[in-house]
């Protein structure tokens, strides 16, 4: 149970970077990061991590505004419904699964495949959580509270979404979408329309970490480990050993870099 900074960044389109002041700047290839705002306070409580049950659950409750959601992170939980259409649960997985910026496993297959693909960072965010939550895929637990949920935080400049885009259709193939606070980036859910898509703008995502000015600290969350994530590099560790390594994160500078290549081939 549960007891009870303005946007001066940009978006690019077609190589123009809009500024707030209604001006537009030529920069193309670059994407301009938003500086994050911090929303109003959380009124809610977590439990401690360590009340987790069996599955990882600490809490029931509360509500999905930017301010609870971003305390969630800092204290090491995230939320996700109990069930289709349940309410939402905030979890700490025990162990929980990480992947370090140097540990990503890209095979010459993998690489080639990158070719294929152009990387853009946050041109289609809904578009990316509306594809993450389709109905359709097995395990789905995406629901409409948690893309508003997920937007909102898009909108303050906390949430951002990497994208593979065809350069050959022109048409978006895959992507992904997580948080990120200080050092610390989450990792929320990918998808994909073609064939490595995802894995490549995972790819990117690190890339784009390392190129940050915090990459030394940065730590990348992707919450419960699978077969395929562990393919890829992803290792467990204790919750303890968590909660010290996002400590440190969440009070660092962003990892998150101010520009970022925009359109560029993965590498």
């Amino acid at each position: 149970m549960l007891l009870r900074r303005s946007f001066v960044g940009a978006i690019i389109s077609d190589g123009r970077v809009f500024h707030r002041t209604g001006k537009v700047r030529e920069r193309h290839g670059w994407y301009s990061a938003r500086v994050p705002v911090e929303p109003p306070a959380t009124p809610w409580m977590f439990p401690p991590v360590s009340t987790a049950d069996e599955n990882d659950l600490v809490a029931v409750g509360a509500d999905l505004e930017p301010g609870t959601v971003l305390e969630a992170y800092r204290r090491g939980l995230f939320p996700m419904p109990v069930r289709r259409r349940g309410p939402i649960g905030w979890w700490s997985p025990e162990p929980r699964a990480v992947l370090e910026l140097d540990a990503l496993r890209v095979p010459r297959s993998l690489r080639q495949s990158a070719k294929r693909f152009e990387i853009r960072v946050d041109t289609v965010f809904d578009e990316v959580t509306v594809a993450c939550a389709d109905p359709g895929r097995p395990h789905g637990w995406i629901d409409k509270r948690v893309l508003t949920a997920y937007q909102h935080l898009h909108a303050l400049g906390w949430a951002h979404s990497v994208e593979a885009w065809d350069r050959e259709s022109g048409v978006l193939a895959g992507g992904l979408y997580g948080v990120a606070i200080g050092a610390f980036f989450a990792g929320e859910s990918m998808f994909h329309r073609q064939r490595d898509a995802s894995k490549v703008a995972l790819m990117a995502l690190v890339e784009i970490l390392r190129a940050g000015p915090n990459a030394g600290h940065t730590l990348l969350d992707v919450q419960w480990q699978t077969p395929h994530l562990e393919s890829l590099g992803v290792h467990e560790m204790s919750r303890p050993t968590y909660l010290v390594r996002l400590s440190a994160a969440v009070a660092s500078a962003s990892a998150w870099p101010e520009t970022v290549p925009h359109g560029a081939r993965s590498s």
